[in-house]
């Protein structure tokens, strides 16, 4: 099964997901919605917001990489399927990413 994800905007986290499915999307959303440098003891975790003046091909290609690196880094259960990305009139870019799930152990 294939769910979407989308960094529309940031949602409050649960701390006690009813399912492995609800737990792994949420995981995948926080990724999304966080910029590289914003966790404290983490600095990798996110993705690059250098993207901000490049043209919108690159920065299309920059972020799906991020992407790509940081979901199989941080979310191992969640197996990206395909990203495509929303333009806004301004030009901000908001990713969405199919996943399907795996449960590990």
């Amino acid at each position: 099964m294939a769910y979407l994800v989308t960094a529309n905007k940031k949602t409050s986290i649960d701390f006690a997901p009813d399912s492995v499915v609800s737990e792994v999307l949420q995981n995948v959303q926080t990724i999304l919605t966080t910029i590289k440098g914003e966790i404290p003891l983490d600095r990798s975790f996110g993705i690059n917001g250098s993207v901000v003046d490049m043209p919108m091909p690159r920065a299309k290609a920059v972020w799906s990489n991020e992407i790509f690196n940081q979901v199989k880094k941080y979310e191992p259960r969640a197996k990206i399927k395909r990203i495509t990305f929303d333009v806004e009139i301004a030009g901000k870019l908001i990713p969405t990413v199919e996943v399907s799930i795996s449960e590990i152990g």
